[in-house]
């Protein structure tokens, strides 16, 4: 017999739904959407409440392991909370900032060990409140989850932000705590409102990050200065710029540091960019080359860019051994971004004539400037067999490409007296550099270098840097 038509269907309530399809309901839910359901229901207060629930929220934005909750003997939930209670304001920015340091503190800890010692421990929110109030600015959240993990750096050497070394020039930048940061806090015309992240002891070079939007800067923006040499105002401060915020900044260095972008040399975190495609092989020999931008020698106003690059000479351990050989001289052809071309000729490397044989490395670094923003060089080394002295060959050395950093022109310079305002931003392109029209074209007279290493008030080296060797 049919039912009547007006029959109503009986309506499905909350509390007889069964509690698996629930519990999956709710592993979807973000967060704030589970802690608002405590309250909608004892039913849904009950079900939120569902400890393997909170798991996966406590690995997600705080990293929390297995060992660690069974150390600190508490529910998945109580730590999400207890842990959202002191750090939530940071809950964007805290796993990537914290998988940063924990993966650099693993890196280190087996290529660097001597560096994790250098780590100071974390800052508590009332240190940064205090940092807060005494420079009076706010200081960005990412830059202060950071501090809640680690408070930067002990004044020493080598600095956790990589070094660079030349045979006269050394630079090794530390990552300032807190204190020492506050300290240094710009308020006068060229850095007003900029807050020091880095420090060199040699150099005196530091990387600054713009609290405010002020002079041209965006806000957060990281950058080393560059006095405007040419302009008559001493607050004309040109940037080259090395991060957008600082997270960016900070994660993009350690991604680099932990992936093997950056090699160690002597201990060190050496700032060099290894193209992959920049290498050569001339039978058994193999060249490869890494570049790095100098800003503590560089300057836009002149247009004089230092970059030193480093190269790797190799002989396959397949090799046979009557193959041996030695390095007799080195020529280079170097093309400037307007397509000046300089030829640079003469003997060995860096005072060097190194023998190369099966298996063997040689490396070493020089350096060359460039009065426009890119350019690149290419060559070949002359080689004579050991076993066959009068056998001469050339090696390839394969084009490397050299550009410095995105730059942000002063925004005040005086011609003739006058403020003039201005706010080129040039990018990384191998452009034309428009200031560099009316340079003369480049040159290798180390006398130029020295004067220019006058001008950037760089402490005076032991001596003359050896470029294009």
């Amino acid at each position: 017999m049919a039912a009547p038509l007006d029959m109503e269907p009986s309506t499905l309530s909350l509390e007889l739904l069964p509690t698996d399809p629930l519990l999956l309901i709710l592993s979807f839910l973000d967060y704030r959407d589970l802690m608002s359901c405590c309250y909608l229901s004892r039913r849904l207060n009950q079900l939120s409440s569902h400890d393997p629930l909170w798991k996966r929220h406590c690995k997600k934005y705080w990293l929390i392991s297995e060992e660690e909750k069974s150390q600190r003997n508490q529910s998945w939930k109580a730590i999400f909370i207890s842990t959202y209670s002191d750090l939530g304001r940071y809950i964007r920015y805290y796993a990537t900032l914290k998988k940063a340091w924990d993966d650099l503190e693993k890196y280190l800890g087996q290529k660097c060990p001597r560096m994790i010692g250098s780590l100071k421990e974390s800052v508590r929110e009332e240190d940064l409140d205090a940092v807060e109030a005494q420079i009076g600015c706010k200081l960005p959240d990412d830059y202060r989850c950071s501090f809640r993990i680690h408070n930067g750096q002990k004044l020493v050497v080598p600095g956790l932000m990589g070094s660079m070394a030349l045979s006269n020039h050394y630079r090794s930048e530390d990552l300032l705590d807190i204190d020492t940061a506050a300290g240094g806090f710009q308020q006068r015309l060229g850095l007003k409102q900029c807050l020091p992240l880095t420090f060199c002891i040699h150099t005196g070079l530091s990387q600054y990050m713009a609290l405010e939007s002020v002079e041209g800067r965006n806000k957060y923006e990281i950058f080393y200065q560059c006095p405007d040499q040419m302009a008559r105002n001493p607050s004309a401060i040109d940037m080259f710029i090395t991060g957008t915020s600082y997270l960016e900044w900070f994660t993009s260095y350690v991604n680099k540091v932990v992936t093997g972008g950056y090699p160690i040399i002597r201990d060190q975190i050496f700032r060099y960019v290894h193209d992959k495609e920049c290498v050569a092989t001339t039978g058994d020999i193999t060249v490869s080359v890494s570049t790095s931008f100098l800003p503590e020698l560089s300057s836009v106003h002149p247009p004089h860019y230092f970059f030193t690059y480093r190269i790797r000479i190799e002989m396959s351990k397949d090799a046979l051994p009557e193959k041996a050989c030695q390095l007799d001289s080195r020529y280079w052809r170097i093309t400037n971004a307007k397509g000046d071309v300089e030829e640079v000729q003469g003997p060995g490397v860096v005072g060097e004539f190194p023998i190369i044989s099966p298996g063997k490395v040689y490396e070493y670094a020089s350096c060359t400037t460039f009065s426009t923003t890119s350019g690149y060089m290419e060559g070949y080394y002359t080689f004579h067999c050991l076993y066959y002295k009068d056998k001469f060959f050339n090696v390839t050395i394969p084009r490397f490409h050299m550009v410095c950093p995105t730059f942000k022109v002063s925004t005040a310079r005086m011609v003739n007296g006058d403020a003039v305002v201005k706010t080129f931003l040039v990018q990384k392109e191998t452009n034309h550099n428009e200031y560099a029209a009316d340079e003369d074209e480049d040159s290798t007279d180390t006398d130029e270098y020295e004067d220019r290493r006058r001008v950037l008030d760089i402490p005076a080296p032991s001596g003359c840097c050896p470029r294009h060797t």
